[in-house]
């Protein structure tokens, strides 16, 4: 019998990651211009790495609170009362190994073996892959594309949620806005889907970490908006995005207070806490880094135009331009096969971009760019892809 064979089934049928397929095809070649991965070309902004550093050389380098450090539970309670307008206690914030580590210990704590979750697709492919892992069955919703007179946009019909509801649903998985789409759930909807979740006591993992990357003014709407201080929600967040830290491995949850010690416990099983000279960089990013996300943020929308300008012009990429977070989610006229359309655009544009079979159910067509980049690449980036699909 072979070693693999010996392994879990849900071991076993973990997917490759389709994104990083092409990233592995295209990452070493010369000219590569690589808008494959969701983070921009930014290096973490001095005054963060400076905390960690002065941490790791002042010998902050033991075990330490396994829930965070009590400075950066209170960071994290003042930063959501300057972008939410709600005061939360300390207690309701665990700091975490990454937000997919947020993300693994929500779904541990709310579905397990033979549990069913909802998810809006197209979606980041990790949730469904971790709820798989666990044991869990992912159940995608895809969210509806509408042309109106030209004019793309995509919706969530909460109705298609609750005909996907079965006994076996544990939980319902919102990621808005959203990757890779830029769809953005308005109040309406996250009211309706809380109700839905109410009605049927279901949980809600809710994904806001591109709340802050919101181009219709403010900050996007949140569960934060709508919710009761009894809500099922587990909010699941990261460091990576706003503040250029996709490489720290540091996110949290947000939670009611009397669910503490359950996160603590499952934090001390799976990593045993967040290095504290990195909690000191996550502490100075939360307390001094508005000024710095407010620049990414008017950035993104300029890169946003920039992309949208030159792609639209060619008559042939079809798209919704995204109110939210920092992709491009879009088709070309006669293309179908989008995984073999990403390692065609490496090969012959040099450009690298997201196949949008990477993120299931209506994706299949759609190839995913993060544009959270320079300017001048950005340009010479979409030039690059404009003249390809004249190929086709």
């Amino acid at each position: 019998m072979h070693l693999f064979e010996t392994l879990r089934a849900e071991a076993r049928a973990a997917p490759e990651s389709g994104i990083v397929a092409v990233m592995n095809h295209g990452r070493a070649r010369d000219g590569m211009i690589p808008l494959w991965a969701g983070e921009g070309d930014q290096p973490t902004p001095a005054f963060i790495a400076d905390a960690a550093s002065r941490a790791l050389a002042g010998g902050e380098t033991f075990y330490t609170w396994q829930k965070g450090i009590p400075e950066v539970r209170q960071a994290l309670s003042h930063y959501y009362e300057r972008h939410f307008g709600r005061s939360f206690a300390p207690e309701e914030f665990i700091l975490t190994g990454s937000g997919m580590h947020a993300i693994q210990l929500a779904l541990d704590a709310v579905a397990g073996k033979g549990d069913e979750v909802i998810y809006l697709s197209p979606a980041w492919p990790n949730f469904a892959a971790a709820a798989g892992i666990s044991g869990a069955v992912p159940v995608p919703v895809v969210l509806d594309l509408t042309d109106n007179t030209g004019s793309w946009g995509w919706s969530c019909d909460v109705e298609k949620i609750a005909a996907a509801i079965t006994t076996r649903t544990r939980a319902i998985f919102v990621n808005t806005p959203s990757n890779p789409t830029g769809w953005t759930a308005d109040h309406e909807t996250l009211r309706a889907i809380l109700e839905l979740a109410r009605a049927r006591n279901l949980w809600i993992i809710a994904d806001e970490i591109y709340a802050l990357f919101h181009y219709d003014g403010g900050r996007a709407p949140s569960f934060i908006d709508v919710m009761r201080d009894d809500d099922r929600i587990l909010f699941v967040n990261s460091f990576s995005k706003n503040w250029s830290m996709t490489g720290w491995r540091v996110g949290w949850i947000k939670t009611h207070p009397s669910l503490q010690q359950v996160f603590e416990n499952l934090i001390q099983y799976s990593t045993s806490g967040v290095a504290q000279f990195m909690q000191r960089g996550a502490v100075a990013a939360l307390d001094q880094g508005d000024a710095f996300v407010s620049g990414q943020v008017a950035h993104a929308r300029q890169a946003r135009d920039l992309v949208c300008d030159i792609l639209g012009r060619t008559g042939r990429a079809r798209f919704a331009v995204p109110p939210g977070a920092f992709y491009l989610f879009f088709s070309i006229d006669g293309l179908s096969d989008s995984r073999a359309a990403a390692f065609d655009i490496v090969d012959h544009a040099n450009v690298g971009l997201a196949p949008g079979t990477a993120f299931g159910a209506g994706g299949e067509k759609f190839l995913r760019l993060c544009f959270l980049r320079r300017l001048d690449q950005l340009e010479e980036a979409a030039t690059r892809i404009a003249d390809w699909t004249r190929r086709l």
